[in-house]
């Protein structure tokens, strides 16, 4: 009696949330992904701060059904390898791009949000992440792309009115 009981009470739930289930379409990727999607491929970068300059690359590539770019990002900084992680989307419901980023020199993820410029060809994000000392800190980027090989990132950090730092990304020549 048991084993009836369980299967009909685990047949009614298949039964109930099946129809949900279908109802509810993955998301696809809308336009503005096309914006994430022209930054497929591999670049090259220099990081210019505080006087000094490193040089890396980075690969981009569209992931998770279109919905996310990827990036890997490797480098020198200080004279240690210096490697980085990047996932940015589209949020629909917050009409905002999102990213996330991660690297070799901490274990706390930055967290940003923002919109892109169409006439100016600029996206600026603002968001929170761990700071050098460790405590929350404000963060803002502004990424140009004068065209589609060519990328002038800037990065303040905290009330800084001039840039902690700034990468210019060339997509490498096939």
């Amino acid at each position: 009696m048991k084993t009836a009981f369980r299967f009909g009470a685990a047949a009614l739930v298949a039964a109930l949330a099946t129809p949900a289930v279908r109802a509810q379409e993955p998301p696809k990727p809308g336009p503005e992904h096309e914006l994430l999607k022209k930054m497929e491929g591999d670049w090259d970068l220099v990081m210019k701060f505080g006087g000094g300059e490193s040089k890396g690359t980075v690969k981009y590539k569209m992931e998770l059904g279109g919905l996310w770019l990827a990036g890997s990002l490797e480098s020198e900084l200080f004279g240690t390898k210096f490697q980085g992680k990047s996932l940015d989307t589209y949020d629909a419901a917050k009409k905002k791009y999102i990213g996330v980023w991660a690297d070799s020199m901490g274990t706390q993820p930055l967290l940003m949000e923002g919109t892109y410029d169409k006439e100016k060809k600029e996206l600026t994000m603002i968001g929170d992440g761990p700071g050098m000392d460790g405590k929350p800190t404000k963060y803002k980027s502004v990424s140009t792309m004068p065209n589609d090989d060519t990328i002038n990132f800037t990065m303040y950090i905290g009330d800084g009115k001039e840039p902690a730092f700034t990468i210019v990304y060339t997509r490498k020549k096939k």
